[in-house]
């Protein structure tokens, strides 16, 4: 069976938090210290509770409120402009995503919600990672070599059973090029779809003959 990559697989477990009395001074200094542009807020169980970006502290420091307006009205606009804590200036409430969430459907949550990470919450909601962007982009950048014993192994040996060397698997840039014989011409489509359904694979190129055993 193919190995579908979750959020589990590429979340980052140790997590900047900050608790909803946190100073925003010591928010900025964190934020900057560590490289991130935003951080899960928790309350005192460890569950998210909202989320400060760099963006909101930026537009913090300078007394204004968003000027795109994406904060809500005015009044919440200007309240978030005087926050003094984390909790105050955070924004709420928070989206979260689960560990066993396959790639795509992270991918599509990131996209619809319009936001650049999602925390990642258990059962009881308490959160357990971070999965951005980026992360998703780490499961795509794998080396030719990788996808080849993946389609090899585990497609062509495992789930269809083939003689090996009956196909030639060439990989380049993430595009599989497939050359030799099935023995039915119903295995080609097949072939393709599980190839395309591997994590970095860019293209499938079919060079396929079916060959009946006679």
């Amino acid at each position: 069976m193919l190995y579908r990559h979750t959020v589990g697989d590429v979340m980052t477990e140790d997590v900047v938090t900050f608790r909803p009395d946190t100073p925003l001074p010591e928010v900025a200094a964190l934020m900057d210290a560590n490289d991130i542009v935003a951080a899960p807020v928790v309350d005192d169980d460890g569950a998210p509770v909202g989320v400060v970006s760099a963006s909101d502290v930026l537009r913090h420091e300078t007394g204004m409120p968003d000027p795109q307006g994406q904060d809500g009205d005015d009044e919440r606009s200007w309240g978030k402009a005087r926050a003094r804590t984390a909790g105050a200036l955070m924004s709420s409430p928070v989206f979260t995503a689960r560990a066993d969430w396959t790639i795509p459907r992270v991918a599509r949550e990131l996209r619809g919600r319009h936001v650049k990470q999602l925390p990642v919450v258990d059962d009881d909601g308490l959160l357990t990672g971070i999965v951005t962007r980026s992360d998703l982009l780490d499961v795509f950048i794998r080396s030719d070599a990788e996808i080849r014993d993946e389609v090899e192994q585990d497609v062509l040996g495992d789930i269809l059973g083939l003689d090996e060397g009956a196909v030639a698997v060439e990989v380049r840039d993430g595009v599989v090029t497939l050359r030799g014989d099935v023995p039915e011409p119903r295995l080609v489509p097949v072939v393709v779809g599980l190839c395309q359904g591997i994590d970095g694979v860019a293209a499938v190129d079919a060079r396929l003959a079916a060959v009946r055993a006679g």
